[in-house]
């Protein structure tokens, strides 16, 4: 096969990609369905919630990385969370991290698409461990454990996220 011809047997793959694997889990649902169809319409039921649950994260975090791709350019994202943002970029990571919702691999391709424009490890780490805290549950877990030590697993979970990136940008940068 010539060098043109591999060529273009590799564009086709790579566009049939989705479809073929959407194929492949077809037919590997129907063999299952053969051998046990209560166990597989289960399986079915729990894979169509997964997505169901998944869409309106994604679509967030599609929505996100449009904006930010219209009104952001990289040296504006460096400035912003980049190794020598400060104290302003881990404040930023963090609140980003708290306010997020959503499950967290859905937050994946903005990450990276974030890391390739310049953001630092540290900052992205930050905003990772900063996803434990969500505001919604707060009151929740006032009225379980009391104010103060709803405020102080808050704070240090935030400065200890805060660490943990530092943690891991240091690490990352010389590795």
């Amino acid at each position: 096969m010539t060098q043109k011809g591999t060529k273009k047997s590799l564009k086709r793959m790579k566009r049939n990609q989705p479809l073929g694997f959407l194929t492949g889990v077809f037919i590997i649902y129907l063999c299952l369905y053969g051998i046990s169809p209560d166990k597989t319409m289960l399986a079915l039921r729990n894979s169509c919630a997964l997505l169901y649950q998944i869409t309106i994260p994604l679509c967030i975090v599609f929505f996100f990385m449009v904006l930010m791709d219209y009104f952001l350019r990289s040296n504006k994202i460096v400035k912003i969370l980049g190794k020598k943002s400060g104290f302003k970029g881990f404040l930023l990571a963090a609140m980003a991290g708290v306010f997020s919702v959503g499950t967290i691999f859905a937050w994946y391709p903005l990450l990276e698409d974030l890391k390739k424009r310049g953001a630092s490890n540290a900052t992205l780490a930050t905003f990772l461990c900063n996803r434990s805290v969500k505001p919604f549950l707060i009151p929740v877990m006032i009225s379980y454990f009391g104010w103060l030590y709803v405020v102080l697993l808050t704070l240090f979970t935030v400065l200890g996220a805060v660490a943990v990136g530092i943690g891991v940008g240091a690490f990352a940068e010389n590795h």
